[in-house]
């Protein structure tokens, strides 16, 4: 640490030593999704443990709360900056540093069981985990409702996304419901009457996959120099501003999986690689919330790479990467297999139209369980009545039901919601973009999303967490959350 004179230089100085350890803290977690063998998982959680709780020991030191206390800043990025630093220095010290580390060993355990239950669809046996980790995360809440005045479910809330409660997710998500109910059937039968999509032939060699995966990527503005695409079970995006870590997994008999969510990830990593250097490890230097994140990577994904324009250019590439005929590659063939509405279980194969009910139950459902309204046993029955109610279907197995996710038992509560905001601010961004940007679908025509990234870094991107979410999409678009926006956009892509 460097000989810091003021206090909020000392603070800086702190902040950026906290910084690292998390940059730390994510490698490992790439590294135990991506290529640690099993045994090391036990290790695993006891070295995430023990940052956790250096971090966090960081943050609750005497000396951080009297620089607090005298620091002075100029300037509205260094305004922005000290407020971030008493916000985290307060919700780390209404933490215990046993609870910090009971719970890091707790979500690793959990997530290890859960691995092992999902692939034999057996709830019994992650339940005991699962309840530690519940109880833990209720702990945590109660412990964080205390210091920020906030709801129990809120103060987890505020640690993925500043600034957005359940009471404003609650009315945004009922009239989504009401909207569904009534957009699914007709898109359904739009749908019904157009003749059946045609499947490219495969297979699909995972190689091949992959260098078409680096190269839409590398188009999209991502620089290999500082990221990395690795397989895994779950996709991802984790690493640090300089060094971008992004997963997929292969399908061989389906070359949309792969692709698109590597297009996904890389709106994550290009978010990453865009906030402001000269803010590297502050804590107004990251990302402005998960629900922000989710906004870059599903403007890339469903905005600009589902569009009509990018499946012109994307349909010819295909071809050529993967043979066989033309005809299931023509953009008009290529909407009617990935923008098709079709309702499943599973929420990360979900359709832009279905997704947000998934998140809507998960919500519900991880609300009643921190509140202490569900108990972790009668979970899978509520997950599936609740299922049933949004989309009329019942999962068959609890695999394809309440296991399908890895957040809660990983311990992220109030994480879900970000998601379905996420897709929201994503076409409200768009429409201003196009708004800005009237040559956009040429570009897109020829894969070129360079006006789009260019108009994203300087408008999100770059601004960091100086303005918190409701801010940055003023800032960006001149209005808060408008979920009108999406519905406009669903109802233009579906109806």
């Amino acid at each position: 640490m460097s000989h810091a004179t003021t206090a909020y230089a000392r603070l800086k100085d702190r902040f950026a030593r906290i910084a690292l350890i998390g940059e730390a803290q994510a490698m490992l977690h790439w590294d135990a999704a991506a290529v640690m063998p099993p045994g090391g998982a036990a290790a695993r959680g006891e070295q995430l443990a023990t940052l956790a709780g250096l971090a966090h020991e960081l943050l609750t030191a005497p000396a951080l709360a009297d620089d607090l206390a005298q620091a002075e800043a100029e300037g509205e990025w260094d305004a922005a900056n000290l407020a971030l630093m008493r916000q985290a220095q307060s919700r780390a010290t209404a933490l215990p540093t046993a609870l910090v580390e009971a719970s890091s060993c707790a979500n690793a355990a959990c997530e290890t069981v859960w691995r092992e239950a999902r692939a034999a669809s057996d709830f019994a046996r992650v339940r005991p985990f699962l309840e530690e980790v519940v109880r833990l995360q209720r702990e945590t809440a109660a412990a964080l409702a205390a210091v920020t005045g906030l709801a129990p479910y809120d103060a987890l809330m505020e640690g993925y996304q500043r600034g957005i409660t359940a009471a404003d997710v609650e009315p945004v998500f009922a009239a989504y419901e009401g909207f569904l109910a009534e957009a699914l059937p007709r898109a359904e039968e739009r749908q019904a009457r157009r003749p059946a999509a045609l499947r490219p032939e495969g297979p699909f060699p995972a190689a091949a996959q992959e260098a078409l995966c680096r190269e839409m990527a590398g188009r999209a503005g991502l620089d290999f120099a500082h990221a990395r695409l690795d397989r895994s079970l779950h996709p991802f995006c984790g690493g640090t501003p300089t060094d971008v870590r992004i997963t997929t997994r292969y399908d061989e008999a389906n070359l949309a999986s792969a692709l698109l969510g590597v297009l996904h990830e890389t709106g994550h990593a290009l978010y990453e690689r865009g906030l402001p250097p000269a803010w590297a490890r502050q804590p107004v230097g990251e990302a402005a919330g998960m629900a922000a994140h989710e906004s870059q990577s599903l403007i890339i994904e469903m905005q600009a790479c589902r569009s009509d324009a990018f499946l012109r250019f994307i349909g010819p590439r295909l071809q050529a990467a993967f043979g066989g005929p033309a005809a299931p590659y023509a953009a008009e063939n290529l909407s009617g297999l990935w923008r098709r509405v079709e309702r499943g279980f599973i929420r990360v194969d979900a359709d832009e139209l279905t997704y947000p009910a998934h998140v809507i139950l998960r919500f519900r459902l991880e609300r009643a369980l921190i509140g202490g309204d569900l108990a972790v046993a009668d979970l899978p029955g509520a997950w599936n009545d609740g299922f049933a109610t949004l989309l009329g279907l019942t999962p068959p197995d609890d695999a394809r039901g309440c296991l399908q996710d890895i957040h809660w038992h990983d311990g992220a509560f109030g994480y879900f919601p970000s998601y379905t905001l996420g897709a929201m601010a994503a076409a409200q961004l768009m429409r201003a973009a196009r708004a800005g940007l009237p040559d956009l679908d040429a570009a897109l025509a020829e894969g070129d999303l360079s006006p789009l990234t260019g108009w994203l870094r300087e408008r999100v991107h770059a601004q960091g967490s100086r303005l918190g979410f409701q801010d940055l999409l003023r800032a960006a678009t001149g209005k808060p959350l408008d979920p009108s926006d999406f519905t406009a956009h669903l109802t233009e892509r579906y109806l």
